[in-house]
């Protein structure tokens, strides 16, 4: 008992710190889209990047006292494998179906791009590998929710989860604010545009940005159907790529001189719980979907309206939302400015490196294979 009310106060703080952060990112989306002549809608803005710069910021300024510890701690591991949990319900695979054997090449392009182009130039660069596998994550898959999975499954620190976050964030927003133009530019058909938006662009609320800004620009609602449909098949692969990215830290944590208990409880560590956890919700959502389209009810419950909103509830207003953005919160109040000493501006030449790599493969893809995919 005692032990749980050591942990309310830190709770307390990170809960406040998430809703000041969401509701400051709702302000900076809506100013966002105004700068662009764009009617109000959904922000472009994800309230977790927010949260952890106010955490940050009031962690630097201020004196937090030491009772907050404990509640922090347990934000930071408790409450975002809970999240990454409530996460997986977003995900079906029925999404990629929905996009087809025309677009998957797309996205499988750009996610191999990302993963394999920024692990190798952050070696290059020196800098520490598990950062570079965060920022490989975030960059090819789904942006702050690719990292904030990845992070405990690899022992990433808040100072690594920090700077990948920012990445993701500086350079998926300018994505969003320069792609739809330069899509509406270069290309001539609705999916091919879709397709580069869905794989070029980071975060999943980046890319219903740009989708959003084009569909209002250009009166093309095919470009935001296909742009949703590829994000979503991308955010899909995060339950592959999570076990891949465990499997390669543990690899290069076991020596060759290692016993084999060390070996074996390493390997045990593979698949941790939370991602079983993530699995076992996306055959939640699958199954519901399954049920669905045979003409039934999810699960002999809910019907269509009912069961988008079960899982629009729980996975992105409870996961996404109260639960990612808590944890995300409680690592900036947990990070001193004095953990960047030393790394400087290399961990952004490795974000931007990867951006541009990952948009580029993105964009000819898009171009080969756009025409065959239709929503």
């Amino acid at each position: 008992m005692l032990a749980s009310l050591a942990l309310l106060p830190g709770l307390a703080a990170a809960v406040g710190v998430m809703l000041a952060g969401f509701w400051l990112a709702d302000m900076i989306g809506r100013a966002i889209l105004a700068a662009q002549g764009l009617s109000a809608g959904s922000s472009p803005v994800s309230g977790v990047p927010v949260a952890i710069v106010l955490g940050l910021l009031l962690r630097n300024a201020l004196r937090l006292p030491p009772v907050l510890n404990p509640g922090l701690k347990f934000c930071v591991s408790t409450v975002l494998r809970l999240g990454i949990i409530c996460v997986g319900i977003r995900l079906s695979a029925f999404d990629v179906l929905r996009l087809g054997l025309a677009g998957l090449p797309v996205v499988v392009a750009a996610i191999v791009t990302g993963l394999v182009f920024v692990t190798w130039f952050n070696r290059r660069l020196g800098l520490p590998p598990r950062l570079g596998t965060l920022v490989a994550a975030g960059t090819s898959i789904c942006g702050v929710t690719a990292i904030v999975s990845t992070a405990p499954a690899i022992d990433a620190d808040e100072r690594e989860v920090a700077y990948a976050v920012a990445n993701v964030v500086a350079f998926g927003l300018f994505g969003m604010l320069t792609y739809p133009y330069l899509a509406h530019a270069l290309l001539t058909r609705s999916g091919t545009m879709g397709l580069f938006l869905g794989t070029a662009i980071h975060d999943t609320s980046q890319v219903m940005g740009a989708a959003l800004t084009y569909r209002q620009m250009y009166a093309d609602d095919v470009v935001l159907r296909v742009a949703t449909v590829t994000k979503l098949t991308r955010n899909l692969f995060l339950a592959a790529v999570i076990p891949l990215l465990t499997w390669m830290h543990l690899r290069s944590t076991i020596t060759p001189g290692s016993d084999s208990t060390h070996r074996s409880r390493a390997l045990s560590a593979l698949v941790p719980t939370f991602v079983i956890g993530f699995l076992g919700m996306a055959v939640v959502r699958t199954i519901g979907d399954a049920t669905l389209a045979s003409g039934g009810a999810a699960y002999g419950l809910w019907n269509a309206g009912a069961w988008s909103a079960l899982t629009i509830h729980i996975g992105d207003f409870w996961g996404s939302r109260v639960l990612l953005g808590t944890a995300m919160a409680a690592v900036g109040l947990n990070t001193s400015f004095a953990v960047f000493k030393g790394v400087g501006l290399k961990p952004f030449a490795v974000g931007f490196a990867g951006a541009l790599a990952v948009g580029i493969v993105g964009l000819l893809m898009a171009m080969a294979l756009g025409p065959f995919v239709t929503l």
